[in-house]
């Protein structure tokens, strides 16, 4: 196990510097000068000196090689620079909205989990009848409709129920407060887009569930517990839903990672100050260097969740370990 996880560990090098190797120079084949097509956005006129400066700032007229090794840096070190937008450190500004983006995302992995995998073995145990249908019909509705349309009937849901019940719409706190300093106020600014994300996401895993348990059920183990005269309930839980729930950690994990970064559209319905919010913002004030620095925030997000989902791969199937 132990070795299993080093080598997986291993991987996340390669991985890591690729990505920085793609990031930082996509970010140079931007058509023109970076400093120019910033400093032009605001109308006025920019001498050669101010942009000459902003190069310097950027550390644009070192060579490639010095540059890249300085993002790369950089990046070790947690120590992304300045935004060209505020003037403040990059960490400070990612450090503002990170945790909100990490709160709402698990949040409503936990809620998706608790939605899919119940619906999609109860789905898959009663195929082919009324259950299977109606936990079908569920899950096709939460992937034909997207998340932010949920996000909005809830809000109107909530304004028109508690103003026949109370008199008065209630509306949530349009600022956020972390959980441990007031959780009333927290859970109820983030309740919502949770349960809209959630369900939007568990619509995936159940139909994933549904069919890697039925994969599973026609198993010749499957039919072997059977013949030995196990209870339905033990097949069930003891060997069928471990066993099927391979393909759905990779799918929970993806999301997971997704939803730190992408909710760029229900953090705008719900008027939450996120890291989607963060990255429109930064390509909308031409601040490359944020954006360069999100992109790497997300990919390290989405590389120590990989890590995750393979160790609990060697957990959930022990054959995993040796490979």
């Amino acid at each position: 196990m132990y070795q299993y996880i080093i080598k997986r560990i291993l991987f996340i090098i390669p991985t890591f510097f690729g990505a920085s190797f793609v990031v930082f120079f996509l970010l140079r084949l931007i058509p023109g000068d970076v400093c120019e097509l910033r400093l032009a956005g605001t109308g006025l006129y920019v001498d050669q000196e101010t942009i000459e400066i902003c190069r310097d700032k950027l550390g644009l007229n070192q060579s490639l090689i010095k540059q890249f090794m300085d993002f790369v840096l950089g990046i070790l070190t947690f120590d992304f620079g300045d935004s060209m937008w505020t003037g403040k450190p990059i960490v400070y500004e990612i450090g503002l909205r990170f945790e909100l983006s990490l709160q709402i995302a698990i949040m409503a992995t936990i809620i998706s989990i608790l939605i899919a995998i119940p619906l999609g073995t109860i789905s898959a145990i009663n195929q082919d009848t009324w259950i299977d249908y109606i936990v079908r019909s569920i899950s096709i509705a939460g992937i034909a409709i997207p998340s932010f349309w949920y996000g909005i009937l809830i809000i109107l849901g909530i304004l028109i129920f508690t103003q026949n019940l109370f008199g008065e719409p209630w509306i949530p706190p349009l600022d956020y407060v972390p959980i441990w300093v007031d959780p009333w106020r927290n859970l109820s600014q983030l309740i919502l887009p949770a349960l809209a994300i959630g369900y939007r996401y568990s619509a995936v895993t159940t139909r994933m569930m549904r069919s890697a348990m039925l994969e599973v059920l026609r198993e010749d183990f499957i039919r072997t517990a059977r013949a030995k005269g196990l209870l339905e309930s033990i097949i069930i839980n003891r060997h069928a839903l471990k066993n099927s729930l391979l393909p759905v950690v990779t799918i929970i994990g993806i999301e997971f990672a997704f939803l730190m970064g992408g909710l760029v559209v229900t953090e705008q319905v719900f008027n939450l100050n996120g890291l989607g919010k963060l990255f429109v913002d930064s390509v909308m004030s031409s601040d490359y260097v944020m954006t360069q620095s999100l992109v790497m925030v997300v990919v390290i997000i989405f590389v120590f969740t990989n890590l995750v989902v393979d160790i609990l791969y060697a957990l959930l199937d022990p054959r995993i370990r040796y490979v």
